[in-house]
Parts: structure tokens; C-alpha cells; sequence
């Protein structure tokens, strides 16, 4: 694993200090498109909207903070992500791409990943009209025009794009992941400005509340990463063959299943599932006002009650878990590769109980993450209603993104260090 003294060499090897400088200009342009706003805001209406409209916040995340500046790239990465979900479920319908992103390699997956850039920009159109309708509703951009809705609509999307680039600029530089390093560095930008309404709202009263807080978000933290860690190891053992003159096989290994293998795709699924009331009621209300008003009207009180809302989003989480990896995980292939190379699960008969034998473990696991999962998504709603402040709303999903990125991006840069060792050896 990474550590300090083995950090330091980054700075001493010329071409991954080239690499860390790349990331690190890219991040900073980042945050500067972060924070130019789209024309004709109402920044105290904007203010006053986003204190009240908890998903809404959630989305922020994901754009690292670009949505609640109102900025070009208020959308951030969310179209993105959303494009390879979208293609990612439709791996189920066409053999063709499935074949495409697990069979043909390297060549197939970049063509797949083309494929959603390409899904990127409608999808952004689509979600950029969305928003700038709800903010105008809102009296967040009063003087909104047709005209300068198209425009908007067209920076906002541009900016989409512009992320996507910078995202993959950063994943080329193999110092982590573009889109996850991207979404953190927006999430970490945020941490000042908590601490600071942390502390303008502390009073000597509140200590006790302000040390279990403290207490709490610790072990949050130490939760996330025994979770992102853990996994369930299936031995496997290999036939022995023999080929000529030599041997192969007979060795034994594992296959490993992480307990938080979904990430934080079922939460997205959820906030995209809570939010499309409200983009079909602005749709609905330019051609029916009343319709979309009793829509809108319907959503907002639903999700206003904290009680209501958090079971929904819980079980909302907890069920996307299992949808995903089960769009993800295919036993039946696994069985049939092991099979194929002379591999099967000690006490366990190749082919199709093999993989019944997975798929039972694998449902086991998702169980665990998905009510994990559950959790850290309604953890802000718990928080907020003990303390009775949003000065200290305990962000989960916002942990487990720092965490895991963290966690993630020390380990491909250890690998890089690793790499150059065996070189100069």
C-alpha cells in the first residue's frame, strides 16, 4: 500500500511528476468552470432553493459542486455516468454489445465507452432543459426566454463535454480514475466552507453534540473502508494437464467478491429515479399547467416528509443494489470460463452448480451492501434530524466517494511505483 516515503518519489521520478502536475492543472481548471455561473441568476433565490431541496444537494455532489454555482458545468459528469448505465442495461437487450464490452477487449470497451459519449450530449440537452425549467419555476432565473434557454441549454451541454475530456485527459495519466478524481476534487473543494458554517454555528452548549458528531463520522469512515475492503474469497483449484513434456495446472486461487461492488451507481439510480417526478411534471406543465402543477405539487410534499422519503430512497438503494449487479455479474460466464480452463470450486460440480453455487454467495454479499448502502444514502436525513442542524448533515455518499477514490488512486499509484522498481532492478 501507498505510503508517505513511497509518495515522495512520485515528485522524484520525471515522468510521473510530469503526471501529477497533468492532474493537477486539469483540477484546477475544473473548479475555475465550477464557479462561472450561466447568465441571469437570482443568487439568494438559488441559495434558498438548494437549502431546501435535499436531492437536489445529492446531484450537487456528483457535480462537484458546478450545480449549486449554477455554473456552465452545472451538470457535471451526471450526464455521463447516466449514458453508461443507460448502456450498460442495454447490454441485457443486445448480444451484440454485450459481446462488445466483455468479449472483445481493450478495442471493444473503448468503442463502447465512444458509444456513450455520444449518448452524453442528448441526455445532457435533455437534462439541462430540465433543470433551467424547475429553477425558472422557482424564480432562480426570472428573465428566462426561449432564446436564452437554447443558449443556456448549449453551454450547460458544452460544458458536460468539457468534463468528459478532462476526465479522460486524467485517466490517461494512470493516476486514478478521471471521472471519480474529477467528482472528489469538487466534493473536497466543499470542506472549508462546511467547516466554516460548522463553526458559526457552534455554541459552548453544543459540544457534546459537535464531539458525537465527530465520533460518529470516524466511524463512518472506518465502516466505509472495511466494506470497500471486504470480500468473500471462493477458492478455486486447477486440473493438472499435461502438454507435450510439461505439466500445467494443479495450482489453486481465488476469486475474490467485494462487499461494496455496486459503489455508488444504485444511489444515482435512486436521486435519477426521486428527481423524475419532477423533470415529467415541467415537461408536462408546457402543455398542461394544471397537470404539471398537481404534479410537482404531489412531489415536493411527498419528499418533504423526512419519514416518507427516507424509506423511499432506502429501499429505493437497496433494491437498485441487487438490479446492478445483476446486470454486472453473470455467473453462468464465469462457470463456463472456469470450466474452459480446467478451474471449478473445490466440492463444488462444474457448470451449471458452479454457478447456482456463486450466484447464492454473490446474493449473500449484495444483501449486506445493499442495506450498507441504504445507510450511508439516508445517513444526511438521520444526522440532520438528531442534531437538528445542516450545519452538521453527515454526508455518507460523500464519504464513501472521498474514501474509495482515495483508496483507488493510492493503490494504481503504488502500482506505478512498483512497476519502476522492477525496471531499475
Amino acid at each position: 500500500m501507498l505510503n508517505f516515503k513511497r509518495g515522495a518519489k512520485l515528485f522524484k521520478l520525471k515522468d510521473l511528476r510530469k503526471r501529477v502536475i497533468t492532474v493537477a492543472v486539469i483540477l484546477v481548471a475544473f473548479r475555475i468552470l465550477a464557479n462561472i455561473p450561466i447568465p441571469g441568476v437570482d443568487s439568494e433565490a438559488l441559495i434558498s432553493f438548494f437549502s431546501s431541496n435535499q436531492l437536489l444537494g445529492f446531484l450537487n455532489i456528483f457535480s462537484g459542486g458546478a450545480l449549486s454555482n449554477l455554473s456552465i458545468a452545472m451538470l457535471g459528469l451526471g450526464p455521463y455516468i447516466t449514458a453508461i448505465i443507460i448502456m450498460q442495461l442495454l447490454t441485457m437487450i443486445f448480444p451484440k454489445l454485450k459481446s462488445l464490452y466483455y468479449e472483445e477487449g481493450e478495442q471493444g470497451r473503448s468503442k463502447f465507452n465512444r458509444y456513450s459519449r455520444y449518448l452524453t450530449v442528448p441526455l445532457a440537452g435533455m437534462q439541462g432543459y430540465g433543470f433551467l425549467r424547475i429553477l425558472a419555476s422557482q424564480g432562480i432565473l426570472p428573465n428566462l426566454t426561449l432564446a436564452s434557454t437554447l443558449v443556456n441549454v448549449l453551454i450547460i451541454v458544452a460544458g458536460s463535454m468539457i468534463l468528459v475530456w478532462f476526465g479522460e485527459l486524467i485517466t490517461e495519466q494512470k493516476m486514478g480514475n478521471g471521472v471519480s478524481l474529477l467528482i472528489f476534487a469538487g466534493i473536497v473543494s466543499g470542506i472549508p466552507l462546511s467547516m466554516r458554517n460548522a463553526l458559526l454555528s457552534y455554541t459552548t452548549s453544543q459540544l457534546p453534540t459537535f464531539l458525537a458528531f465527530i465520533t460518529v463520522a470516524l466511524l463512518v469512515i472506518v465502516g466505509i473502508v472495511l466494506v470497500h475492503e471486504g470480500e468473500r474469497k471462493v477458492p478455486i483449484s486447477y486440473a493438472k494437464r499435461v502438454r507435450g513434456n510439461k505439466m500445467y495446472g494443479g495450482v489453486s486461487s481465488y476469486l475474490p467478491f467485494r462487499v461494496g461492488q455496486a459503489g455508488v451507481i444504485p444511489i444515482i439510480f435512486a436521486i435519477s429515479l426521486l428527481l423524475f417526478p419532477q423533470f415529467f411534471g415541467q415537461i408536462i406543465a408546457g402543455f398542461s399547467p394544471g397537470i404539471g402543477a398537481t404534479i410537482n405539487d404531489f412531489t415536493t410534499g411527498l419528499l418533504n416528509n423526512q419519514v416518507v422519503y427516507g424509506l423511499i430512497y432506502f429501499t429505493l438503494v437497496f433494491l437498485f443494489t441487487y438490479f446492478y449487479i445483476g446486470i454486472t455479474f453473470d455467473p453462468d460466464e464465469i462457470s463456463k470460463n472456469l470450466q474452459r480452463s480446467g478451474g471449478f470450486v473445490p466440492g463444488i460440480r462444474p457448470g451449471q452448480p458452479t454457478a447456482d453455487f456463486l450466484k447464492s454467495i454473490v446474493s449473500k454479499i449484495t444483501f449486506f451492501g445493499g442495506l450498507f448502502l441504504g445507510f450511508i444514502a439516508v445517513l444526511p436525513t438521520i444526522t440532520q434530524s438528531v442534531t437538528g442542524t445542516q450545519a452538521l448533515t453527515l454526508g455518507g455518499t460523500s464519504i464513501l466517494i472521498v474514501v474509495a477514490v482515495v483508496i483507488e488512486t493510492a493503490k494504481q499509484i503504488d502500482a506505478e511505483l512498483t512497476v519502476r522498481e522492477y525496471e531499475g532492478v
